[in-house]
């Protein structure tokens, strides 16, 4: 009990920053906006729909309002603009964003929905053991496990093309002693391009070593000294590449606790509310990291 009162503290305390951080509203809402976010913060870390968060009866010593919303207005906040700008602060704020990190890994968690669900932008995709239906979290993952950007996408999605994306929103790398570390699936030339850029080195086993020399020109000097490395030192390579199992531990963390990241219920179909979901047990992830780290101190 005492974690999950820290945990709802730290979750609290941040809202209430992020919604004072935002200019004010030309009308003043009848329910505050920080209450809005906390509420759904509940609703998710319970595994609940947002219905449930509209009965008094849910809340307890941890959190009571003095008044709730009806289940309309609390959905019509809820799909807001302000209520996603409070997020994404509360992300930034929890999971360290601005901490500098030299190790970091790629990886993807698939989010697959069930086979009579008619969620119509949910995708068929591969998965361990075959195949599923449903989207799949991206994510760029710290050393000390924090998962400072991410992204939820189809799961036909490639990893490549989702790890692109990211580049521009990455947290601050130390140039030229970055290192990143990815399963084959991220071994991509335009990646490898766009990480050098960064001042970073990615790390895969390779998908294929070229010797054509055009292939190897096009394929650019960062990938090239990838190759390098895994023809020249293939035992050192692999030594360093097993240091990547710290994300599926990252991951296993993230799954691991009541509150946290399971299977999607019913209720989170379609990739907005799916993102939103996920995104929310994220920052629950960061408080909980946070919490045991001041009860440790």
């Amino acid at each position: 009990m005492d974690l999950d009162r820290d945990l709802w503290r730290k979750l609290l305390s941040s809202v209430k920053r992020a919604a004072r951080s935002l200019p004010k509203a030309k009308r003043r809402p009848k329910f505050p906006d920080w209450l809005i976010v906390a509420m759904y913060l509940w609703c998710v870390w319970h595994d609940r729909p947002l219905c449930w968060g509209c009965d008094r009866s849910h809340y307890g010593a941890l959190f009571r309002p003095r008044k709730l919303p009806s289940v309309s207005q609390f959905s019509r906040r809820v799909r807001g603009e302000r209520f996603r700008l409070i997020l994404q602060r509360v992300h930034e704020d929890l999971a360290g964003w601005c901490v500098p990190t030299a190790l970091s890994y790629l990886d993807g968690k698939p989010l697959p929905v069930g086979a009579a669900s008619h969620d119509r932008q949910a995708r068929v995709g591969k998965v361990s053991g075959g195949f599923a239906r449903g989207y799949k979290l991206h994510g760029w993952v710290t050393e000390d496990r924090r998962l400072p950007v991410w992204s939820v996408q189809p799961l036909n999605v490639g990893e490549p093309l989702v790890a692109w994306a990211m580049l521009p929103h990455l947290p601050p790398l130390p140039a030229g002693r970055a290192l990143v570390l990815a399963d084959g699936n991220y071994d991509d030339r335009d990646l490898h391009k766009g990480l050098d850029a960064a001042g970073a080195r990615l790390l895969t086993p390779p998908r294929g070593f070229a010797e054509h020399p055009v292939t190897l020109r096009q394929m650019g000097p960062a990938r090239r000294e990838a190759l390098e490395v895994w023809t020249r030192h293939a035992a050192l390579a692999e030594h360093v590449h097993h240091h990547r199992l710290n994300v599926e531990g990252t991951f296993s963390n993230l799954c691991g606790f009541g509150g946290g990241l399971g299977p999607l219920p019913a209720w989170a179909r379609g990739q907005e509310r799916v993102t939103r979901w996920v995104g929310a047990k994220i920052i629950i992830y960061h408080a909980r990291l946070a919490a045991r780290k001041a009860a440790a101190a």
